[in-house]
């Protein structure tokens, strides 16, 4: 497919030499599978910068989010971030076991489950935003801040939010 060739991707890690060059074809343009690219390379730059800190983008954001809104029931959370209730059950389990997280069942139902950020948890965010605001700025560098505002504004449009 010819007229998509102008881009192209240069692989790297293929072991010997210039690396190939690899023609996306129809995916050049497609939104989904350039949001999926741009996703994987802002996890591998988030895992490589907080690897010391054992944090994942996805629970970050979970203890981010208790921070922000103390209360805030388990399924509503996961409803907010797209997280499989199953999942959340997963990280917020870990995050009480170690000390982050308080769980409180609500009187007006017994099946929900509230959660607020505990001391530790509020000094972990804490100790770690400088670090995180740092990496988003770096994250986009290649964009001026109007592009980014921009970019922002077009990803909750997309997202529906």
């Amino acid at each position: 497919m010819a007229e998509h060739g102008a881009d192209r991707f240069e692989a790297s890690g293929t072991g010997g030499g210039e690396a190939p060059a690899v023609d996306f074809g129809p995916l050049a343009e497609s939104l989904g599978f350039r949001l999926r690219l741009a996703q994987i390379k802002a996890f591998e730059d988030f895992f490589s910068a907080f690897a010391e800190e054992g944090l994942q983008p996805g629970s970050f954001s979970v203890l981010i989010t208790i921070g922000e809104n103390p209360g805030i029931r388990q399924g509503v959370l996961a409803g907010a971030l797209m997280i499989k209730r199953s999942h959340m059950a997963k990280i917020v389990q870990g995050f009480d076991e170690a000390g982050l997280v308080e769980r409180r069942v609500p009187q007006d139902d017994r099946r929900a489950v509230e959660l607020t950020l505990t001391a530790a948890g509020r000094q972990r965010v804490e100790a770690v935003m400088p670090k995180f605001l740092a990496h988003e700025k770096a994250s986009a560098a290649a964009l001026t801040e109007t592009e980014r505002q921009t970019l922002l504004s077009l990803l909750h449009k997309l997202g529906g939010f």
